[in-house]
């Protein structure tokens, strides 16, 4: 876990469903992506490297 996640702001992606359901919310740190389910905060949330999200963003558009 990132020393800094008790700062975390979370965002709705960009990539998340317009209906409400079936989002995923983002907190951005230095070098640290934070992703929690948004039905499910409660139970924390998942930290990827800034450079491992990014690819896996730009590998799901093509």
């Amino acid at each position: 876990m990132h020393p800094h996640t008790t700062e975390l702001t979370f965002r709705k992606s960009s990539y998340s469903s317009s209906h409400g359901q079936n989002c995923v919310e983002v907190a951005e740190l230095p070098g640290v992506s934070a992703v929690r389910d948004t039905q499910n905060r409660d139970a924390g949330h998942l930290e990827f490297p800034t450079a491992e999200w990014t690819a896996l963003l730009r590998a799901s558009t093509k």
